[in-house]
């Protein structure tokens, strides 16, 4: 009997699905009556700075591991493979850089909003101009968390899909006005649990219906979903080695370097070792989330050998076949529908709630305070909290910020035009994409069927890509991989930033604010002779002089 034709949620997964919005919102209420009841900005926004290295870890992971992630990936295995794992390796330099360049300089600076530094290292225009691109990329990525888990509710038990929408904002609006950014910590670890929890007991209990590991491994090999490494430099692949494994580090670094949502957990660290100690321990709990992702979608293939079952829920997203392998394979099992789509909803929480805490940020600490600078504590505490819950309504980034880390001749001037630049440049390419629509995906054939004849079937689908007319270097760059576009838009804006800061003239050693620079060109360029070096490398490194001159001494 098809799983959809029978009641889906049972009272115990009713019960752990309220659970964990009932567990949620205690948090908030919790920290909102203890310690100093979230009466000031430091407190609200930034945890009052004393977060420990192990809570502020897995809100790092929590903050962007989205219900989007735990249903893709396993959907993108299935269809296409294991090709998708090799991103684990864009893990490695997406993660020590951060810990080794950003997080130090930006924690000795002694920020509340991230892009404070770009006001401290070019001017206020360029501040607001990476403010407003951060408030639309999360508004924007907002909707598509929140949609996932709603619609998961809706295919299992009929909800409304706008009252899970709403069941989600106001949960997340709850505690994150309450309790301030350490609910959100806390609460985060707390969902962190519920989301490994989920998708270990779907693999668990998967592996068992499929005949165990041995079978899975066994069907996955016969369905060619045992991807090998895939050197091809083609830049318009969807998925190669240098595709997940180099454009996915600027992808990391977009979101683990200079991403508000996660800037704002390192400041709150107590001190800056135990900010970058964060960092680290982010790594491993990334590559098993990555894993269970990752393995999830072998076993799904392993049950269903490439069929797909979307229709089912009523839709046609490929997406949708996760929801429908939970159901099938945790039906007999009251309570674990339950808690997968309580994991669902974890990862929905800990994306909108850290995006309202961080759009509240940035809109006090870049829109509003320093037009307001003689407004009270309570006030502002006030505000901040009106702003956490306005917020829902309200990687290019990465290219700034490089620019001025790593360039000390950029000035304000070739900051703005790198910018618009690369604003310009990123929504033509992405739209050219859409209008075209061209795609470098080839699907695998559905069905376990032996590999001998996979892989006819590929060679003769390559002979007749061949003879086929070749596209051209207009459609090519509209097929660029999408795991490229972070690092498109920062080279983008740090090679146009470069050009106008030279024609405009360059940054003056005078000019800098210390402590904004990271001496990487001065230590690449060691070769040159002094004055060529000081005229390209003008600045002093990092953190020197640092503690003397402070953000609010410069306002």
């Amino acid at each position: 009997m098809d799983p959809f034709d029978q009641k889906h949620f049972t009272t115990v997964d009713y019960v752990i699905f309220a659970g964990l919005l009932a567990a949620s919102a205690g948090i908030g209420v919790f920290h909102a009556l203890t310690g100093g009841r979230q009466r000031t900005t430091q407190e609200f926004l930034m945890a009052d700075r004393s977060m420990g290295c192990i809570p502020v870890s897995l809100s790092l992971i929590a903050s962007f591991q989205s219900a989007v992630a735990i249903i893709g990936v396993p959907a993108e295995i299935y269809t296409n493979g294991t090709q998708y794992w090799f991103m684990g390796f864009a893990y490695i330099l997406g993660l020590l850089i951060p810990a080794y360049i950003f997080v130090p300089l930006l924690y000795r600076l002694r920020l509340s909003s991230a892009y404070q530094y770009l006001e401290l290292r070019f001017s206020r225009a360029v501040r607001i101009c990476g403010t407003l691109t951060f408030i639309f990329q999360m508004v924007v990525y907002m909707g598509v968390c929140v949609y996932t888990p709603a619609f998961a509710l809706n295919a299992v038990t009929g909800f409304e899909l706008w009252g899970a929408v709403l069941a989600t904002g106001l949960v997340c609006t709850l505690y994150t006005t309450l309790g301030g950014l350490k609910a959100v910590i806390w609460t985060d670890v707390f969902q962190m649990l519920v989301m490994f929890a989920g998708q270990l007991a779907v693999v668990v209990v998967g592996v068992h219906q499929a005949g165990g590991v041995s079978e899975v491994w066994r069907k996955a090999l016969e369905g060619n979903r045992i991807a090998s490494l895939d050197l091809n430099p083609d830049p318009t692949e969807r998925h190669t080695f240098w595709t997940l494994g180099v454009g996915g580090i600027f992808l990391m670094l977009s979101l683990y370097g200079v991403n508000q949502a996660q800037v704002q957990r390192y400041l709150s660290s107590r001190t800056e070792k135990e900010a970058v100690r964060s960092c680290f321990m982010v790594f491993p709990s990334l590559q098993l989330t990555l894993a269970l992702s990752c393995v999830m979608g072998l076993v799904m293939f392993a049950c269903y050998c490439g069929e797909d079952h979307s229709r089912k829920l009523g839709t046609f997203k490929r997406d949708a076949m996760v929801i429908y392998f939970v159901m099938d394979m945790l039906q007999e099992l009251p309570g674990l529908p339950g808690l997968f789509i309580a994991c669902l909803f974890s990862a929905a929480l800990s994306t909108i709630s850290s995006a309202f805490n961080s759009l509240a940020t940035v809109t006090m600490e870049d829109l509003i305070k320093p037009h307001f600078p003689s407004m009270t504590e309570s006030r502002a505490t006030l505000l901040s909290k009106a702003l956490g819950e306005l917020s829902k309504l309200a990687q290019l980034i990465l290219g700034l910020f490089c620019l001025g880390m790593f360039f000390p001749c950029a000035n304000s001037t070739g900051a703005l035009v790198g910018w618009g630049a690369g604003l310009v440049l990123t929504f033509w390419i992405g739209i050219g994409s859409i209008i075209t629509k061209t795609s470098s995906t080839s699907l695998l054939p559905s069905g376990c069927i032996p590999i001998l004849s996979v892989n006819a079937t590929a060679a003769a689908a390559t002979t007749a890509t061949l003879q086929a007319a070749r596209p051209s270097a207009l459609k090519r760059m509209y097929s660029l991989s999408y795991m490229w576009y972070s690092a498109f838009s920062c080279f983008s804006v740090i090679t146009v930033g470069l050009i106008v800061s030279f024609l405009t003239g360059p940054m003056k050693e005078e000019d800098v604010m210390p402590g904004t620079i990271y001496p990487l060109l001065e230590n690449m360029l060691s070769f040159l002779p002094k004055r060529l070096k000081k005229k390209l490398c003008c600045m002093n490194p990092l953190g020197q002089t640092v503690n003397k001159i402070t953000f609010n001494q410069r306002m």
